[in-house]
């Protein structure tokens, strides 16, 4: 199994003058996901917590609707790539059947391969889930990710996702922010976490998949530090999820559903 992260050696110019140095890189690879041995998706990621990205990936797809429709899961090593390799219980491998595609795209790809606009903007599901988060809370989340983050910390490349819940921040990293999503959507699933009780922060911008992928979770509360596409904002609105932007230690803004905000 590759290592998530490589040391090369590089040449730094400092103040004009260049000197011998190295630098810490995040790895990425190409991870395939199969079910009952028919390839479903491969994406490039970081090679980590892949258990996780399988579980999570796959709930955040649809292809299950509970960790118990898995059967199987193996990770394995191959010299092209890393395999996850799912079986599921026989309703959904025949729900999966029906709706086979597949994907191939590059880091941070979150709709490449699928094949129809009607499947690009599906309806998310609308989440029911009441939860509440403190203005402090939030703020003091966000000012702890950026310790819990062990690969940036080193590297300063990757995307960080963490599922805050009773203060507590349950963290997945990955070069790819659709791939940190789902590794800590597969983390908390695992886990046992009810998605209605926690939030999630994200390190990244916010796109429409990422609002797709957390309304699949059931999670009521998305913040990140960047800024969210207009598309997102209306996927959010729509999917009764309270969307949290420009988060930082000191404040932060929210563009849909407020009342989840305590003071």
């Amino acid at each position: 199994m590759p290592h998530p992260m490589q040391t090369y050696p590089v040449t730094a110019w400092r103040n004009g003058v260049p000197g011998p140095a190295s630098r810490v890189l995040p790895e990425e690879t190409a991870v395939a996901l199969t079910y009952d041995r028919a390839s479903f998706a491969v994406m490039m990621a970081t090679p980590e917590n892949l258990e996780d990205f399988a579980a999570g990936f796959s709930l955040s797809e649809g292809i299950i609707q509970n960790l118990s429709d898995i059967t199987e899961l193996e990770i394995v090593a191959l010299e092209a790539g890393i395999e996850c390799r799912l079986s599921l219980i026989p309703a959904r491998r025949e729900a999966l059947a029906a709706r086979r595609r597949k994907i191939a795209g590059p880091v941070g790809c979150g709709l490449c391969g699928i094949e129809s606009l009607a499947e690009a903007v599906r309806a998310p599901r609308r989440v029911t889930a009441a939860g509440t988060i403190s203005a402090a809370a939030l703020q003091t989340a966000f000012k702890n990710l950026g310790a819990a983050q062990h690969l940036n910390r080193q590297t300063r490349a990757v995307h960080g996702a963490a599922f805050l819940s009773g203060g507590t921040l349950l963290v997945r990293e990955d070069v790819g922010r659709h791939n940190a999503l789902d590794k800590v959507i597969g983390a908390a699933l695992r886990d046992g976490q009810n998605p209605a009780a926690g939030a999630i922060l994200l390190t990244s911008r916010v796109s429409i998949e990422l609002i797709q992928k957390t309304a699949a979770f059931g999670v009521p509360i998305l913040a990140a530090i960047s800024v969210p596409t207009a598309r997102a904002v209306r996927e959010a609105e729509a999917a009764n999820i309270t969307l949290i932007a420009v988060a930082r230690d000191d404040g932060f803004e929210v563009f849909t559903h407020p009342e989840r905000i305590a003071d």
